[in-house]
């Protein structure tokens, strides 16, 4: 994951059947490496917007995916997004960031409540903004 990034190119292409899948609800599985090197996995929903290869999973500030991702190099943490169903998977491979200003919270509980429900009040509540630069999968 060095080099410039081109999100959109590493979705482009990906076809409709692609796109559908990440507008399904489907539950998701976000990865993060803890500091001592073990992996930390949790069941996530997130959302995807094709045009900027950005994938976003709303959580609070003080989750320890939040604080792992925080505590991360400033261009941006290592993360895998996965979602499975059945034979269909993809991987979602980015840099995270954690957004906390008003606009961004508020834009991905908008895309949260479109793709799963409206999510419950958090007053602690932040962004995992990734920006997608591999993409795996059976789709």
């Amino acid at each position: 994951m060095t080099g410039g990034f081109d999100g959109p190119r590493v979705l482009a292409d990906r076809g409709a059947a692609f796109a559908e899948f990440w507008r399904e609800r489907q539950l998701c599985s976000l990865t993060t490496v803890r500091p001592a090197g073990g992996v930390h996995v949790v069941a996530v929903g997130a959302t995807l917007d094709l045009a900027t290869a950005t994938a976003r999973v709303i959580t609070s500030g003080r989750s320890r995916k939040a604080r792992i991702i925080a505590d991360g190099p400033a261009a941006g943490t290592v993360v895998a997004l996965c979602q499975i169903d059945g034979r269909r998977w993809s991987t979602l491979e980015g840099l995270a960031v954690v957004r906390d200003d008003p606009d961004s919270v508020a834009d991905a509980e908008r895309r949260y409540a479109q793709r799963y429900r409206e999510p419950r009040v958090n007053p602690l509540r932040v962004v995992l903004e990734i920006r997608v630069t591999r993409v795996l999968g059976s789709l």
